[in-house]
C-alpha cells in the first residue's frame, strides 16, 4: 500500500530470551486492477516439517477484503518450514498476508527473503466475468478477437484448492477453436483424475460429448473442437495435502480455415474428439472401406497434419491384420532433396504399432510424389498414417483398406482370406506350421486346412513338437474319442474319375497327444492336416514342420513284404541294441520302416509286442519322437504305440483279415531308445481247430510250430512250447 510497484521483504529480527511464542503479520496489498506476486529467494525457518514446531511461515492468498482480515476464518494457503521455500504465489484477488511464528531465542533477516510485485490482473481476464461466479467466462469470437490467452486464476503462482472454474468459448458459424496449453501443471492423482481436473466438452454445456479428462503435467497439448462451441471447465478439491501447482496457462484462436471434418466417412470412421483431423477406423469383422485426404475430393491445404488410425480385431476369437492400396490417384508434390525423399508434404505409414510407443520418427514408409504407392500389409491388427500436407498447397489421394483375418501361419495363403494354407515344394523344402495364432490360443469355431504339394518325386513328412487341443477325455486322444477339437491328417491322392482329389484319413488326434511322425504314401501327391474347433474352450493348439524328400525304397531302412510265411519276427533298427537318433548320412536323418505281412486265407495274423520301449508317452505328450502304427484293418485308422512299455492287452494285435501293416518312424528330434521286437503268427479263423491250440489264450496255430523256440501263443501263454 506504499505505493511502489514491487520491493523487498525479509524475516524481522527478534531477541526472545524467554521463548515465548511471538507472530509477525506481513500484509500486502495490491490497488484496483491489480493483483499480488510474492517469490521467495531464500527460506531457512528451523523449524522440522511436516509438523514444522517452534517455527514456521504460513500463508493466505484469497483474502477477498483487507480491510477485515480474519485469519481463522480465510482459506488456509499453507504452512512452511525447513529449507525448502514455498513456490511462486499470486493472490486470487489484491491481496496476501504472510503470518511468521516462532518461540526460539533469536531470529535474524536471512530466514526468509523475498520479493513482491504488484502486477496488472487484466491478463486474467479472458471476457467479462458471469456474474455470481468466481471465475466464469465466456468467450466470443468477432471481428476484432478472433485469439487470445487464457488461464488460471492465481497462474504462475500456486492455484487455490476448492474452486471451480469455466471458459466457454463461443465461434461464429463454420468457425472451430483450438486451445494450445503453453503450460499445464495440476495436482495428479492417478489415471482418472479424481481431485483437481481440467474437462474439456465438445460443445456449450456439461452435457455435450466430452473430449478428455486431463491433470498432472501435459506436454503439447493442443484441441481443436468439432464445431463452433467448446467448455472448459477447472476443478480443485478441498484437501489437507499441501500442493503447489501452478495450474495452467494457454492461447485460444477462432477459425474457419481449420480443416472440414467432411472427409471422414462418418460411416466407417469416426473423428476423435479434439484433435484437428484425426480418424479412427474400427473393425466391424473383416470388414472394409476408404480414406481420403483433407478437403477430398478438392485439394489438400497446407499446414495440416491428420492422423488415421485403421485398428483390426484383437481379442481371443479374433485377431485381424489391415491390408491398404492407393488407387486412383496419389499426389504430394516432392522434390527430392538429397537423402530424403520428401522435401516437403508426406504420407507415413506405420504398420508394427509404433503409435503405441509414439515411436512416429520411425515409420515404415515414407511417400510423396505422384506414383501409387505399393500395397502394404500391416504385421499386426494395428495400421496407422501420418499425412502431413507441408508449407504448399497439394494434390489428394485415396486408399481402400481391408481387415483380414490374421492367422500367423507361415505359408501360402488362400486368397478368400480362409484359414486355409498351401505349401509347395517349388518354393520351399522345408519349414514350420502351426496352429492359429501359437503360441497364444486358437480361436473358437474355426477350420483350418494346411495342404503340402509334392514334386512327383516327393515324399511329404511331418513332425510335431508341440501340441495341446481340447478334449474332455484326457485318457482318450485318439480317433473318434476326439469330439470337441481335433487335428486329422490326409494322405491326398490323385483325382481318377473326376476332378475331385482323393483323400485317405491316416488319423484323428486331441489333447495333449501328439502325432507320431507321419510320412505321405509313396503314391499319394501329398498330406492334408485339418484343424476343426468347436464353440467351447481353446488352447495353445500345435506346432509342427514339414520336409519334402525324394521317394525311396519303400523298406529302405528296415521292414519287408513278408509272405508264405507261418510266423516271423520283427524288430526296430539295430535291435537289441537301441535304435539311434539322426543320422546325417541317411536321408532326413530319421528312420522309415514298413513291414506287410500277408498269411494264408481264412486265417490272420497275431502280432505280439513282446519287448517295447520307444520314446513318448501316450497320455502326457502323445508320441512326437517316434511311433510304431499298426494297421489290423487296412481300410481303418491304425493303432499309434509309443513309451516305455505297453500293457498285456495293448501289446497283443490281431489283424481284421489275411493281411497286417507295421510301420516305425522316428523324427529328427528323436534321441534314440531301446526300440521294440514283435512275434506275429498266423492263427486259423476258424471255430474248429485242427492244428495246434493254444492252452491259455486259445489261438490256432500251426502245429509246426511247436517247440520252435519261439513263443507263438501270445503274451502268458507258452503252451506251444511245454
Amino acid at each position: 500500500e506504499n505505493g511502489q510497484g514491487e520491493g523487498e521483504f525479509e524475516a524481522p529480527e527478534l531477541i526472545n530470551p524467554e521463548g515465548h511464542g511471538r507472530q509477525c503479520i506481513f500484509t500486502f496489498v495490491a490497488g484496483p486492477g491489480e493483483k499480488v506476486q510474492l517469490h521467495f529467494s531464500r527460506f531457512a525457518l528451523r523449524g522440522t516439517p511436516p509438523e514444522c514446531n517452534h517455527e514456521y511461515l504460513d500463508i493466505y492468498t484469497e483474502i477477498k477484503d483487507p480491510s477485515s482480515v480474519d485469519l481463522l476464518d480465510t482459506p488456509f494457503g499453507g504452512r512452511y518450514c525447513g529449507g525448502i521455500s514455498p513456490r511462486l504465489r499470486v493472490s486470487l484477488y489484491n491481496t496476501i498476508v504472510i503470518s511468521f511464528y516462532t518461540d526460539l531465542f533469536n531470529t535474524t533477516s536471512d530466514l526468509f527473503v523475498g520479493t513482491y510485485k504488484f502486477i496488472n490482473d487484466s491478463r486474467y481476464m479472458v471476457s467479462d466475468l458471469v456474474p455470481e461466479t468466481l471465475c466464469g467466462y465466456v468467450i466470443h469470437s468477432d471481428l476484432k478477437k478472433k485469439n487470445g490467452q487464457f488461464m488460471t486464476l492465481t497462474y504462475p503462482g500456486a492455484y487455490p484448492k476448492n474452486i471451480t472454474c469455466y471458459y466457454k468459448f463461443v465461434g461464429r458459424r463454420e468457425q472451430r477453436i483450438r486451445l494450445e496449453f503453453r503450460d499445464f501443471d495440476l495436482f495428479y492423482g492417478g489415471p482418472h483424475c479424481p481431485f483437481d481436473q481440467v474437462k474439456m466438452f465438445d460443445g456449450p454445456s456439461h452435457i455435450s460429448p466430452l473430449i478428455g479428462t486431463y491433470c498432472g503435467q501435459q506436454r503439447n497439448l493442443v484441441i481443436f473442437s468439432t464445431g463452433s462451441t467448446l467448455l472448459l471447465t477447472f476443478t480443485t478439491l478441498q484437501r489437507i495435502a499441501d500442493t503447489q501447482n501452478r495450474g495452467f496457462q494457454g492461447i485460444f484462436n477462432f477459425s474457419e480455415s481449420y480443416v472440414k471434418l467432411d472427409f471422414i466417412n462418418k460411416q466407417d470412421s469416426e473423428h476423435i474428439r479434439g484433435t484437428e483431423c484425426d480418424q479412427r477406423i474400427l473393425s466391424k469383422k473383416e470388414s472394409n472401406g476408404t480414406v481420403y485426404s483433407p478437403n477430398y475430393p478438392f485439394p489438400y491445404l497446407p499446414n495440416i497434419v491428420c492422423r488415421y488410425f485403421i485398428y483390426g480385431l484383437q481379442d481371443a476369437q479374433n485377431l485381424e491384420r489391415v491390408r491398404l492400396q492407393f488407387f486412383d490417384r496419389f499426389d504430394i508434390p516432392a522434390e527430392p532433396k538429397g537423402d530424403k525423399n520428401c522435401s516437403d508434404g508426406y504420407l507415413r505409414i506405420y504398420l508394427k504399432g509404433q503409435e503405441m510407443e509414439n515411436a512416429y520418427d520411425n515409420p515404415d514408409y515414407e511417400v510423396c510424389g505422384k506414383t501409387l504407392p505399393q500395397t502394404v500389409v500391416s504385421s499386426g491388427p494395428r495400421l496407422v498414417m501420418v499425412f502431413s500436407s507441408g508449407n504448399y498447397q497439394g494434390g489428394r489421394f485415396k486408399a481402400h483398406y481391408k481387415f483380414e483375418t490374421e492367422y500367423k501361419i507361415p505359408g501360402t495363403p488362400s486368397p478368400d482370406g480362409k484359414c486355409i494354407f498351401t505349401y509347395y515344394s517349388s518354393s520351399r523344402k522345408e519349414g514350420s506350421f502351426n496352429s492359429p495364432r501359437h503360441p497364444a490360443n486358437y480361436p473358437s469355431n474355426t477350420t483350418c486346412e494346411f495342404t503340402f504339394q509334392a514334386n512327383p518325386d516327393e515324399q511329404v513328412r511331418l513332425a510335431f513338437y508341440q501340441f495341446e487341443l481340447r478334449s474332455e477325455k484326457n485318457n482318450l486322444t485318439y480317433g473318434n474319442h476326439c469330439q470337441e477339437d481335433w487335428v486329422e491328417i490326409y494322405n491326398v491322392y490323385r483325382p481318377v474319375e473326376s476332378d475331385v482329389e482323393r483323400e485317405r484319413l491316416n488319423g484323428r488326434y486331441c489333447g495333449l497327444a501328439a502325432p507320431g511322425p507321419i510320412e505321405s504314401e509313396l503314391e499319394a501327391v501329398g498330406l492334408r492336416v485339418v484343424l476343426r474347433t468347436d464353440h467351447e474352450h481353446v488352447y495353445s493348439g500345435f506346432e509342427a514342420i514339414y520336409q519334402f524328400k525324394k521317394k525311396e525304397m519303400l523298406f529302405r531302412d528296415c521292414g519287408g513284404n513278408i509272405t508264405n510265411e507261418e510266423y516271423g519276427i520283427i524288430h526296430s533298427p539295430h535291435w537289441p541294441k537301441k535304435y539311434d537318433g539322426p543320422d546325417p548320412d541317411r536321408q532326413g536323418g530319421a528312420f522309415s520302416c514298413t513291414w506287410f505281412i500277408h498269411v494264408r486265407p481264412y486265417h490272420k495274423i497275431l502280432l505280439w509286442l513282446q519287448s517295447f520301449s520307444v520314446e513318448g508317452n501316450p497320455a502326457e505328450r502323445g508320441c512326437p519322437a517316434a511311433v510304431v502304427r499298426v494297421w489290423p484293418d487296412l481300410d481303418k485308422l491304425p493303432i499309434e504305440l509309443c513309451g516305455d512299455a505297453l500293457t498285456d492287452d495293448a501289446s497283443i494285435i490281431i489283424s481284421k483279415s489275411s493281411l497286417m501293416r507295421v510301420a516305425f518312424l522316428t523324427a529328427d528330434r528323436a534321441v534314440g531308445a531301446k526300440g521294440f521286437e514283435g512275434i506275429w503268427t498266423e492263427i486259423q479263423d476258424s471255430p474248429k481247430c485242427e492244428q495246434f491250440l493254444c492252452s491259455k489264450n486259445n489261438f490256432c496255430i500251426s502245429k509246426n510250430l511247436r517247440c520252435n523256440g519261439v513263443p507263438n501263443c501270445g503274451v502268458g501263454d507258452l503252451s506251444d512250447e511245454d
